[in-house]
């Protein structure tokens, strides 16, 4: 019985996702670049870098490889996400963090370095 209620509350709960995760997809265009926003949490010091698709970077220690950037189609100012590789070559080859950034929402996929905050602050066009 109680498994029964167990599997009815998931059901019910898939239920609700799915029609939200269909109706929140809009189409995107592929920017050219991004630029993102570095945090040295030591000394206080931000700088914001401008990097091409397909192109690497150096923020502080950190080695940023920046895939691809998306945004609302027809809208460049929106909410941009980008896809990264960050890296501390000094330490390891193993990427620190590799995944989605979005610009809204940096805390939803955070790079999780004692040092160092990086996220997006918009795709660039051309």
């Amino acid at each position: 019985m109680r498994r029964r209620r167990v599997l009815s509350g998931l059901l019910s709960a898939a239920m609700l996702v799915l029609p939200l995760s269909l109706t929140a997809q809009e189409d995107v265009s592929v920017g050219a670049g991004a630029v993102l926003r570095g945090l040295d949490k030591i000394s206080g010091e931000t700088l914001d870098v401008t990097i091409p698709a397909g192109s690497a970077a150096m923020i502080g220690k950190l080695s940023v490889t920046m895939w691809e950037c998306r945004y609302p189609e027809g809208n460049p100012a929106g909410d941009a996400y980008a896809f990264m590789t960050i890296s501390e070559p000094a330490k390891s080859a193993d990427p620190v963090f590799s995944g989605w950034m979005v610009a809204s929402s940096p805390a939803l996929n955070p790079l999780d370095h004692f040092r160092y905050d990086i996220w997006v602050l918009t795709c660039t066009t051309a």
